[in-house]
């Protein structure tokens, strides 16, 4: 597959009030979860993203930093499209734990050159579980240098523009784009939180 991946885990977790990426679900780190998935669709090269290099990064894994200015999940896609060497990014937020493979084999079967896939749930469009064409770095980089660096306006640009096509998620799929923002989010429907 001529497609990287990548694990955005740069987030401030402010609501969480830890690291999401150590958080335990289900009997394992969310890292190890998002990372275990992505390995298995066997993407040409792996990377993680964040403001400074994770210590439960494997060594198989390559960090990005989040270029600057460090404006959210701008940054750091920003910064890893410019180091892939395939023609797509596939993105998985840390947060994301419910994410199926076979629903990301999927999405990265709806990818054509030079166009990738923004998922919708309901009309809510899914920035972080999207893949990406390289061609779409340009626009990521006028928006980090601009002054709007919502993801939603670069994304609803890039359909626009040809770069993405809008997938609409079934309802019974949306589960898989369900994240974790607060420790109420960690129940017994998904998993628990383990100090």
């Amino acid at each position: 597959m001529n497609i990287s991946a990548v694990l955005l885990a740069g987030g401030q977790s402010r609501r969480m009030g830890r690291d999401k990426a150590t958080i335990l679900f289900r009997g394992k780190p969310l890292w190890q979860i998002q990372l275990d998935l992505l390995h298995k669709l066997q993407p040409a090269e792996i990377f993680v993203s964040a403001r400074t290099d994770p210590a439960w990064r494997p060594s198989n894994v390559m960090f990005v930093p989040d270029e600057a200015p460090l404006r959210g999940p701008l940054s750091g896609l920003t910064a890893t499209l410019a180091r892939i060497r395939s023609s797509h990014l596939l993105v998985l937020a840390i947060d994301m734990p419910s994410m199926d493979e076979d629903h990301l084999r999927y999405l990265c079967d709806k990818i054509e050159p030079g166009c990738g896939v923004l998922p919708m749930t309901g009309n809510w469009a899914e920035p972080l579980a999207a893949i990406y064409p390289v061609e779409a770095r340009v626009n990521f980089v006028n928006a980090l240098s601009g002054a709007d660096f919502s993801m939603r306006t670069l994304t609803n640009q890039l359909v626009k523009m040809g770069r993405l096509r809008v997938i609409q998620v079934s309802e019974e799929d949306e589960r898989f784009y369900r994240n974790l923002n607060e420790p109420d989010d960690l129940d017994d429907r998904l998993g628990s939180l383990i100090a």
